[in-house]
């Protein structure tokens, strides 16, 4: 093809043309909303470097989790805020913790919502790491039970699916394993599969009090550097049967978002994270962007390299916004 014959600006003139050969498309379908569930009453605590995101308690989670159903967005996924840490995060793996007493609240009230949850230590331990500690460092086999452990009490209580995000060695079979082996083969795993140790977390750890006291999680999330070794975490989980896969951060790794669409035919996950969020909402209160329109091409972006779905902040702003045109 060559100019002047061919002429690609054909193909823009006028809405209804780009419409028409538009190539990737963002649904509400595509969108999972994150939550912040936090010990306590009539709690409802703007999270300052994260704005329009909250700790809430309870009653004010299943409020927004009837205003999330109301837009269409199919699914949330909690993270908890306990009344109490300690060294071995027991809150996260107790029948009456506050993420069990979450997902039972929003089952009640909007059973139709898919709940997914985080299972995790870092948001339950006093030192801020995401498993036991030993010797200075993460217990990798010892946080396995645990973590097997918090994930079947989501189950009880009501989760539609659990997501590990700890980077352990063999989370994700040991999951399996004690779903299976208590009646919960029915619960699919979304594994962040590849998880990098990013600049990117830093206002989630404010949201969800998770700051490391000591140290930083490099020993067992990924160096930001590496490519191959995010194929290799993948094909480990499939190994293990994960049902999704995910990748975060998203927007410096689309890259890898990329590759891992094209090597496995599992559900992809995009995480558009804390630190993507607040860069947008700080530009924008700034003047300096468009808000709505950077907001929606990040998520373009993110689907158009690959992923299926995407846990983003901005869903609900994204969900008005796909449901006006």
């Amino acid at each position: 093809m060559f100019f002047p014959e061919y002429r690609a600006r054909r193909l823009r003139r006028g809405e209804n043309l780009r419409r028409m050969v538009r190539e990737t498309h963002l649904r509400v379908d595509d969108l999972i909303y994150p939550m912040f569930s936090a010990f306590g009453t009539d709690i409802r605590k703007e999270i300052a470097s994260m704005p329009g995101i909250f700790q809430q308690s309870v009653e004010h989670i299943v409020a927004e989790a009837r205003e999330v159903h109301a837009l269409g967005i199919p699914a949330v996924i909690l993270f908890g805020i306990p009344e109490a840490k300690d060294a071995v995060g027991q809150d996260a793996y107790s029948d009456t913790g506050i993420i069990q007493e979450t997902i039972r609240a929003i089952k009640q009230a909007v059973p139709e919502l898919t709940v997914i949850t985080d299972v995790c230590l870092c948001e339950y331990t006093d030192h801020g790491h995401c498993g036991v500690i030993k010797d200075g460092d993460v217990d990798n086999d010892a946080t396995l039970q645990l973590l097997a452990a918090e994930a079947l009490s989501h189950a009880r209580a009501g989760a539609d699916m659990v997501a590990p995000s700890d980077m352990m060695d063999g989370r994700v079979a040991a999951i399996r394993e004690i779903l299976d082996a208590n009646g919960f083969s029915h619960i699919p795993i979304m594994s962040y599969a590849v998880k990098y140790a990013s600049a990117y977390y830093g206002p989630f750890r404010d949201a969800a009090d998770s700051t490391p006291q000591f140290g930083d999680r490099r020993s067992y999330q990924m160096d930001p550097a590496n490519r191959r070794e995010a194929l290799r975490e993948a094909t480990l989980d499939v190994q293990e049967c994960a049902d999704f896969l995910m990748v975060k951060p998203a927007l410096a790794y689309l890259d890898i978002l990329r590759d891992l669409h094209e090597r496995f035919d599992l559900p992809l996950v995009a995480y558009n994270v804390s630190g993507e969020y607040s860069m947008v909402k700080a530009a924008a209160r700034l003047g300096w962007v468009d808000h709505d329109r950077v907001m929606m091409e990040t998520l373009v972006g993110m689907k158009r390299a690959g992923a299926d779905l995407i846990i983003t902040y901005h869903a609900k702003e994204a969900a008005l916004l796909l449901k006006a045109r």
